[in-house]
């Protein structure tokens, strides 16, 4: 029995359970924000802790990347990650988490084969694109007679 692309979207529509779009806005919302203000409140602590504003603008970052690095060896990151959806997708902590997770889960097979091999896989084509565009950009920027 041959079925329609109608039909076919109504079985899926029927198997597939519905869902809760507002809760999963908010808690992305709400995670990602609380993400934020904790590194806009590295940024002031670092500030008050005598940092001049370029080492402060290296370090908040290192601090958000070292604390995501601790929480995904823990377990924590990935659960947070569950409930929150694309808010833990926060740039720095996301790609942070994309980093070491793989890394973390091919450890067992060893330091080139297993942490090299797959420590890029989901990191590796954005760092690809964004090397390529930077590299685009750069190049019509310097053509274009930019300072």
């Amino acid at each position: 029995m041959k079925t329609t692309n109608n039909q076919y979207e109504k079985m899926v529509h029927k198997a597939s359970p519905d869902s809760p779009h507002a809760k999963n806005f908010l808690l992305a919302f709400l995670v990602g924000g609380v993400i934020c203000a904790l590194g806009q409140g590295f940024h002031v602590i670092f500030e008050k802790l005598g940092f001049e504003e370029e080492q402060v603008k290296i370090i908040v970052p290192c601090a958000l990347i070292f604390l995501t690095a601790v929480f995904t060896a823990l377990g924590v990151y990935d659960k947070l990650g569950k409930h929150a959806g694309a808010g833990a997708g926060v740039p720095i902590t996301g790609f942070a988490n994309a980093i070491v997770a793989p890394a973390m889960e091919y450890h067992c097979e060893g330091l080139v084969l297993g942490v090299g091999a797959n420590l890029f896989r989901l990191a590796g084509p954005v760092l690809a694109y964004g090397s390529a565009v930077a590299t685009i950009y750069g190049v019509i920027f310097y053509f274009l007679g930019g300072k």
